[in-house]
Parts: C-alpha cells; structure tokens; sequence
C-alpha cells in the first residue's frame, strides 16, 4: 500500500505517470524517443533549418532584447542558440535528446559560436548546472510539449531564473492551426497529448499573467530564402518581468 505523497514534487511525479509512456515528451525518459526524431537530420522537418525564428530576430533588429545572459529551454539542434551567441549572448542551452545536443554542438562549432550546452532536464538543471538569472529566456516549441501539471514546475523555473526586468520569448501552437485542444481534465482520461497542445493568445496571458506582456502574435510564414524561420500555425510571445522596484511598487 503505497501512502507516499508529502510534496508537491510528488504529486507532479505522479500526474506524470498518468499518461501513457508513449505519451511523455518531457521527462528524461523521453530522451530516446527524441533521439529517435532528430536520427534523419534530412527529414523535411521545418525547425531542422539551420536558421533562428524570425520573431527572435525581430525583436533583436527592434532592440526589445539586448545582449546578456540567455537560456534556451528545449533547444533541438541549437539554431536559436547559436544565433544568439553570434549576436553577443552569453548562452546556455537544454535539451532532453542527446542526438540534438550532439547536432547543435556541430553546429556552434561550424559557426565558430560559444555555447553552454547540457542535456537532461530543465526542471533539474536550471538552478544546478544551469544558474540563472538570465536576462533572456527563449522557448522555441517546448512549452507545447508539457501535460497541464507541468505548468507549474514551469513557472515555477520562470520565477527563479529570469532575472528582474529580463525578457521571457516562446513559440507555441496556435489553436485553430496546430495542436490538441482537448480540455486539460481530459488529457487524463485519455492520458495522452496528442502530440502537443494548442493554446489562444487568453490561455497564454493567463498562464503568464504575472509577466508584462510586450508582444503576442502569429509566427509570419516564412519563404525559403529567408534568413528567419517561421510557420504561421506558431504563436509567438515576448513577455517582460518587472524590475525590483516595479514590483515594489
């Protein structure tokens, strides 16, 4: 008879554990099946260009991010890093898939760019190996991949490593486009994802509300020869977090 839930940490655990294994994208034993996706880097995949998006050079051409500490949640094959680290950041950056790390390693190198990379899990390292703050947190489709009770270890990871007055960016599936909509209780019941959630520009400000939000808009379809990468079934987000003295207002 197992009575061992005292923590929250252990309730998430065990809401982990509700969905099928298939299921999980985002715990360390999703690594595999990561390493699996990422095996043929010559599939047609979109994000397996080797170019950032392009909401994250807008907002670097606009000075609404200015080099400093960065971190890069979910970071695939680094190309959103290494941009970064060209344009003056100092940056770290996590994935869960040894084969991405491995890939975006190749690509710094090729680049000539200096960046921390790590692999394992956010909710471990950030705050360990990975120590904040940074003046720049950057989410290039990880979010999407979390179950509900996840939010939480999310925002939680938000609060402790984005620095005061520091800029939070995310990429995420826009409903009506690209992703599950399913109501959050039923993923449960159905303990599955359906390959990612979908989110409207409310959910968003409400998951975020404790963040100024500076932008919130669809990812521009993006051509070929473009230097940025953008799919329009993508919202893109930058949000804010107050100084010390804006919150202590």
């Amino acid at each position: 008879m197992d009575r061992n839930i005292r923590t929250v940490d252990d309730v998430l655990r065990l809401l982990d554990g509700l969905f099928a294994p298939e299921a999980d994208r985002w715990t360390a034993g999703a690594a595999s099946w990561w390493d699996g996706f990422y095996e043929d880097r010559s599939r047609p995949v979109p994000f397996f260009v080797d170019k950032p998006d392009e909401n994250l050079l807008s907002y670097l051409d606009r000075g609404q991010i200015t080099p400093g500490r960065a971190l890069d949640l979910g970071c695939g094959p680094g190309r959103n890093a290494v941009h970064l680290a060209s344009r003056g950041f100092e940056v770290d950056a996590v994935d869960l898939s040894p084969a991405a790390i491995a890939w975006a390693e190749e690509r710094a190198r090729e680049a000539g760019a200096e960046v921390r990379f790590r692999c394992g899990d956010a909710f471990d390292l950030v705050g360990e190996e990975l120590d904040g703050p940074y003046d720049l947190i950057y989410d290039s489709g990880c979010f999407h991949h979390l179950p509900p009770h996840r939010r939480i270890s999310y925002l939680a990871l938000l609060d402790r490593a984005l620095a005061p007055g520091g800029r939070f960016a995310l990429t995420c599936f826009a409903a009506g486009e690209m992703g599950s909509e399913v109501p959050d209780a039923d993923l449960y019941r159905q303990a599955r994802l359906h390959g990612g959630l979908a989110y409207s520009p409310e959910s968003l400000r409400g998951i975020f509300r404790d963040l100024a939000e500076v932008e919130l808009r669809r990812m521009r379809d993006e051509p070929a020869e473009s230097p940025g990468f953008g799919e329009p079934f993508l919202w893109t987000a930058l949000f804010r977090r107050a100084t010390r003295h804006e919150a202590a207002r």
